[in-house]
């Protein structure tokens, strides 16, 4: 029986794969037409598998008409050696890969000759890397060369320059040239490689764009499962795991094992909502390579935290420019990515919550006063008689906390002033939950500012919006906004925060009817600054 990896690249004889039948397709006939691709995106999003793919169908599909050399510039990570040193490593690479090919490949031109042409070649430097690949293409005829460079993004800074330069010159000098096509593969983009800011020395790049699955794939890589298994995900499952991983193939693959590995669900049992629910909880809370790499990044730079937190935010959302260098590193890790309008969103709710648990600190120094000290029952004051959860007086609990605390608000460590709310009522919500034994996680709805907690427990699904007061206009569509999703998801109530940053900001907390659904809204000031301590003349 296959299994969903997450390890590495997949093998369909082992591992359940999304076939991208047509993404291959347009990349071939980009090979056919001799182009220099490039496919930069983040890591675990499945480019190693789908390269493999790639040359197998280029195999079949041309009956052995390309020789292709795949290499990997893994092993120059953190290179300390010269370029010319660089070089000679990578010819003894290239040498390794055209052998291999051509012994399996039983050349008609002879074995012997191409072992010679090699043995008494070298390469050096830029000039001799094109002298190189002139020979090799008049030795090999009419069997056009693809080369494909695997974690291209880890060429020593001193050899990329040249190295492109060289690529491009043999692109432009016209066919038949050697290589025929090429395909760089990485992280950075050529940009963000040219280390000097000059003008791009590959100008001549193909983009392809390898996107996350699909509804539509998750549904086929699952139903492969249910194909040999015979177990059958709920509809409700397949919609919701998609949602939340925003179709990443490592979060996709990964919540797919759990649900089959780890949970011990009876293969008759159909693997409902409850199930996701609890696998869902696993992956929020795990340490795996995939999240370990997210956090790393969110971390790298501090404007980061900033510029998520406006995307997440603010109703007019951020445009995905780019030409921004903030956004376009966020980008190349894979932590935005481009939504509905051209505006930045957050690659998917799972990464927005532990976003949120990066940036929020470990003691902010207010989590003693989150309940009320006269009454001595803690989170279970917020608990009604049946053992529910009681949403407005937990609310209500955390404005007048908000009240209590005041300016402190504003020492909580490492947090822009403008999200201190934001951050608070996450934590806050965060560690009731995980103490009632119940289960929140975040969706994020559009690029406009709009972020949803919502927290299961006892059978209840419970939504809480929150965004930043931005006027009355604001207000008022956020209600309607609100409305429709808990009538989307069949709940019947809903809660809106919003907090008000304003230097008179006006508190509200009131209850009604919207377009068929309840709504409890909440307007929680936010302060500004410490107050001044009065004068003696000001006392007197």
């Amino acid at each position: 029986m296959r299994w969903f990896e997450t390890r590495g690249p997949v093998n369909p004889e082992d591992n359940y794969v999304v076939v991208r039948p047509k993404e291959t397709a347009d990349f071939i006939k980009r090979v056919e037409r001799g182009r220099y691709i490039v496919l930069f995106a983040p890591r675990q999003t499945g480019k190693t598998t789908f390269f493999k793919t790639v040359l197998e169908q280029l195999e079949t599909a041309a009956a052995g008409a390309y020789f292709p050399i795949q290499l990997n510039f893994e092993i120059y990570e953190d290179w300390s050696g010269s370029e010319s040193e660089f070089y000679g490593v990578f010819y003894k690479r290239v040498c390794q890969e055209i052998a291999n090919v051509a012994h399996a490949r039983k050349l008609q031109t002879g074995e012997a000759a191409l072992t010679q042409f090699l043995e008494n070649t070298h390469i050096t430097d830029r000039f001799s890397l094109l002298e190189f690949f002139e020979s090799l293409g008049q030795l090999l005829k009419n069997l056009p060369v693809v080369l494909i460079i695997d974690e291209f993004d880890a060429i020593p800074p001193t050899a990329v320059k040249g190295f492109l330069r060289t690529l491009r010159h043999i692109y432009i000098s016209g066919k038949p040239r050697c290589p025929h096509s090429v395909a760089i593969v990485g992280v950075k983009n050529i940009t963000q490689l040219n280390y000097d800011r000059t003008i791009s020395p590959f100008n001549i790049q193909d983009e392809f764009h390898l996107p996350n699955f699909t509804l539509a794939e998750v549904r086929e890589l699952l139903g492969q499962y249910t194909a040999e298994v015979g177990q059958v995900f709920a509809p409700a499952v397949l919609a919701t795991l998609h949602r939340q991983t925003g179709g990443q193939p490592f979060l996709v693959n990964r919540l797919a094992q759990i649900l089959t590995e780890e949970m011990d669900i009876p293969k008759a049992e159909t693997i409902a909502m409850p199930h996701f629910a609890m696998a869902h909880q696993q992956l929020l809370g795990e340490e795996n390579v995939n999240l370990v790499h997210l956090r790393t990044n969110v971390r790298r730079n501090p404007r980061f935290q900033r510029r998520l937190m406006q995307i997440t935010s603010y109703d007019e959302g951020v445009d995905f420019n780019l030409d921004d260098e903030v956004l376009s590193e966020l980008a190349t890790y894979g932590v935005i990515a481009k939504g509905a309008g051209g505006l930045c969103e957050i690659a998917s709710p799972i990464y927005l919550y532990r976003i949120l648990r990066v940036f929020q600190p470990l003691i902010n120094g207010l989590e003693q006063e989150y309940y009320p000290q006269d009454t001595g029952n803690g989170y279970h004051a917020y608990l009604t008689a049946s053992g529910e959860i009681a949403m407005e007086r937990l609310l209500d609990n955390f404005r007048d906390f908000i009240a209590r605390a005041g300016f402190r608000i504003l020492q909580v460590p490492s947090t822009p002033r403008e999200y201190v709310g934001q951050y608070l009522l996450f934590a806050y919500l965060d560690q009731f939950v995980r103490q009632v034994r119940g289960a929140m996680h975040l969706e994020v709805q559009t690029g406009r500012g709009r972020a949803d907690l919502v927290i299961f427990h006892e059978g209840r699904k419970h939504i809480v919006e929150t965004k930043l007061w931005q006027g009355a206009l604001s207000y008022a569509a956020g209600k309607a906004q609100l409305a429709a999703y808990l009538t989307l998801e069949g709940v019947q109530e809903g809660y809106y925060i919003v907090f008000d940053h304003r230097e008179t900001p006006v508190p509200r907390a009131e209850t009604e009817r919207v377009s068929g659904v309840t709504i409890r809204s909440y307007v929680i000031p936010v302060m500004q600054e410490r107050p001044s301590t009065p004068t003696t003349e000001e006392v007197s």
